[in-house]
């Protein structure tokens, strides 16, 4: 766990102009791999048909081959009600939801296999996203943060594309108030780095595409609450005719900006414990960061069904591993996984 020394909190202003975003057929702009992914699954090959990608487990297509060998891209998404609806999400291949001041939660999605026309509102980072960072590696877009969150950040290793690294890849939508109204793509994000940077490396373990948790301890459940605070109520809904599950938020059913629901395959309630930074942000709410390092409990959800996990994370440069009750490896079904950081002792209700 990393504590940070205790100075005023930093607001970072920014005042680029409004542009037309991008959404060029670019992919991969000039970043180019170093070596192939130690390992994404016992099927892959070289061949389009059966390889598989590191963050999600699905098949490559013709349509996205030539994003194989990309980094992970780590973009810090606002989830304000302010922020609402938000662009690309339904795109990453994994996103964490983190608790930050005030109760609210921002999330860190991680793209690789797609690219998104527009994703934001882009926000700032947090001290929570240092072992993200360290896990994932590859690229962190962000609009700024308290010095001491950023300064970790970068010694991770990533490559920063944030808005004062590469602050001609964003725009803002003069619409939406500020700081709720950063945007940037993929496309451009990816095209700012002219480097040899890593492949995107596996985060979880994944089975077949009807992968289904174990009989034994797997119990059916059509929608499940998790209550963080009042500003953060999901409620996640399970659709059997898709295999998706939707998010609702203090009732609200939350959707991006094309329309679409928000969706995922797996849902991962990792029981954490927060702690404050000591840095206050503008009204006087303590900054926290969650301690995701460690050993704890948690739920999955998949399939329709959920049941206990427990989570270990030796090292932030190491992946958490998940695991049952039975002490069965967990292996998601293949697609986009999101990982809630709940406190210990949130309210989580099966219906």
């Amino acid at each position: 766990m990393r504590r940070l020394g205790k100075s005023g909190f930093i607001m970072v202003a920014f005042g680029f102009g409004l542009v037309a975003a991008s959404c060029g057929s670019s992919s991969s702009g000039t970043t180019t791999a170093t070596s192939t992914t130690a390992a994404t699954s016992a099927s892959t090959t070289s061949t389009v048909s059966t390889q598989t990608f590191p963050l999600t487990g699905l098949p490559v297509t013709a349509a996205n081959a030539a994003n194989i060998n990309r980094p992970a891209l780590m973009v810090k998404i606002d989830n304000a009600p302010q922020a609402w609806p938000q662009a690309g999400i339904n795109q990453a291949d994994v996103v964490y939801e983190e608790m930050v001041e005030g109760g609210i939660t921002r999330y860190m999605a991680v793209f690789q296999s797609n690219n998104a026309p527009l994703v934001g509102p882009i926000r700032s980072v947090r001290g929570t996203d240092v072992a993200l960072a360290a896990q994932t590696g590859g690229l962190i877009a962000y609009s700024g943060g308290i010095p001491a969150f950023v300064s970790a950040v970068r010694n991770t290793g990533v490559i920063d594309v944030g808005a004062f690294a590469a602050g001609g890849d964003y725009t803002r939508d003069y619409s939406r108030p500020s700081p709720h109204n950063l945007f940037s793509t993929t496309q451009k994000l990816y095209s700012s780095v002219n480097t040899s940077v890593q492949p995107a490396h596996p985060l979880f373990q994944f089975g077949s595409a009807h992968q289904t948790i174990p009989s034994s301890i797997a119990k059916s459940s059509s929608s499940t609450e998790v209550y963080i605070s009042a500003a953060a109520d999901d409620l996640w809904t399970y659709h059997r005719s898709t295999g998706q599950y939707t998010k609702s938020i203090g009732g609200q059913a939350i959707v991006d900006t094309t329309g679409a629901p928000l969706s995922t395959t797996n849902v991962i309630i990792e029981f954490v414990s927060y702690v404050n930074t000591q840095y206050v942000d503008p009204a006087g709410n303590p900054v926290p960061e969650a301690n995701i390092l460690g050993t704890g409990n948690g739920e999955v959800l998949m399939g329709g069904s959920y049941a206990p996990i427990s989570w270990s994370k030796s090292s932030d440069s190491q992946p958490t591993t998940y695991s049952y009750s039975t002490g069965q490896p967990l292996k998601l079904r293949p697609g986009r996984t999101f990982v809630v950081f709940a406190p210990i002792g949130t309210q989580v209700t099966n219906n």
